[in-house]
């Protein structure tokens, strides 16, 4: 891919569009970085391309100077409909995003991982199984360093394993991961995406340019997604229980115990089946594979265990962003809960929980832009309360909670109304739970 003497656009001054104006730089390319973001919000990336000799239009994106553009690179937080962006596409001015830009520069064997829940604990997970089976591994893509990040320090692999979101597959072309995997789909992101359709047809996208020699993992107990793989073109392999479609990998995947597994519930084991069958189908072995299992941990703000306070346990589950991640987060605790909702809405429908919430949830505490969508749809079946702090709902959490009851922060909802990640929203959480145990 040519790039030098180019003039490239970069939209969007995030981590990834910090990593691919810095990359396109150093490759010769004329840079010009865009955001609608003042410069006082963007200091952590700004002067530093500025002092490479990066253009900077910030505060506005600027017609015309997409229009003069040879290709745009895309980040995955700008929506694709915006002017700007539609009119040079009118223009057939190339739109890529950087996971696409990472690809053309990557020989390595790719494993991607996407669905709507799961996919960073899957990523992680897998990333650590072929680590324990002796493999050089670098791991990222929309969690830690963008892949772009990868090409650039020129340290090979043998295997680059990448989660990838919707809308980094929404800028693909010709990205062909060797493995494939697709958790799930449920109802997310629907404030960016004309329908639930549209928004399955981009996870769809991560099989789209698979060969017969490729592989394509899947939950085969789920209906919506065998329909949406019926017609791949890759090697599909479906996997339900601790049983895949394969009767060679089946021998290899029965042989391993799943059941030392420290992470709770049915969806932490249908990741840990799909981490274990990639890592399988790319190289794994059964010794790193199980080890892996063995000693996994989870993540941050994924169903974390806090603290237990007079016998009331904390869990932080922040990154639960979506209604589907609530309903799994519910699903694991048998004892009554305290649930801390709330923050922007990403257009879920909250209704697809009530009863959940009515089985599971003792009192609902919500907060943020969204409180009064979630009192209007969960309101009318179980005690609530309308705070406006983390500090104010974890205190009326604890002061609502009796002994062997489960305090849960599961928003089901984007972070960017109070804050600025779902993990700054959980580390307030976690503050605020110190605070109570001191």
């Amino acid at each position: 891919m040519q790039l030098a003497n180019k003039n490239i656009v970069v939209v969007g001054l995030g981590k990834s569009g910090f990593a691919a104006a810095r990359f396109l730089k150093k490759m010769g390319a004329s840079v010009t970085v865009t955001d609608k973001s003042e410069e006082d919000k963007l200091e952590a990336y700004a002067p530093v391309l500025r002092e490479m000799g990066v253009k900077m239009e910030l505060g506005q994106h600027k017609i015309d100077t997409f229009e003069r553009s040879d290709l745009i690179i895309v980040s995955p937080g700008v929506s694709h409909n915006i002017l700007p962006i539609k009119r040079a596409a009118l223009k057939g001015i190339q739109i890529l995003g950087e996971i696409e830009l990472a690809y053309r520069f990557i020989q390595e064997p790719i494993v991607a991982i996407t669905g709507t829940n799961g996919k960073t604990t899957t990523t992680t997970l897998l990333g650590d199984m072929l680590k324990k089976s002796g493999k050089k591994v670098f791991v990222g893509g929309n969690i830690g360093d963008p892949l772009i990040d990868y090409v650039q320090k020129g340290e090979k692999v043998e295997i680059v394993v990448a989660e990838v979101s919707s809308f980094q597959l929404d800028t693909i072309d010709t990205f062909r991961p060797k493995v494939g995997v697709l958790l799930n789909i449920t109802e997310d992101h629907l404030d960016r995406y004309s329908d639930f359709t549209a928004y399955a047809g981009a996870k769809a996208r991560i099989f789209e340019k698979q060969k017969k020699s490729d592989i394509a993992v899947f939950n085969g107990l789920d209906p919506f997604i065998n329909s949406i793989c019926k017609n791949i073109k890759s090697k599909k392999l479906s996997f339900h229980d601790q049983f895949v479609n394969d009767a060679e990998i089946n021998t290899f995947f029965k042989s391993l115990d799943f059941s030392v597994l420290k992470l709770p519930g049915k969806h932490n084991m249908e990741n840990a089946y799909a981490a274990a069958l990639a890592a399988l189908t790319i190289g794994g072995s059964l010794e790193g594979i199980q080890s892996a299992l063995s000693n996994f941990k989870g993540l941050s703000h994924r169903l974390e265990y806090i603290a237990t306070i007079n016998d009331v346990g904390f869990f932080n589950d922040s990154k639960a962003t979506n209604v589907d991640a609530v309903a799994k987060a519910l699903e694991t605790f048998n004892k009554s809960i305290i649930l801390i909702m709330g923050g922007r809405d990403k257009e879920g429908n909250f209704r697809n929980i009530r009863d959940l919430v009515h089985r599971h949830v003792k009192r609902l505490i919500v907060l943020g832009e969204a409180k009064e969508d979630i009192l209007s749809a969960l309101g009318d079946i179980t005690s609530t309360k309308s705070v406006s702090s983390m500090e104010d709902a974890v205190l009326s959490a604890y002061h609502a909670a009796s002994p062997g009851d489960v305090v849960l922060l599961s928003p089901a909802c984007a972070s960017f109304d109070m804050y600025t990640s779902y993990a700054r929203r959980g580390e307030d959480f976690c503050r605020a739970v110190g605070k109570l145990n001191k």
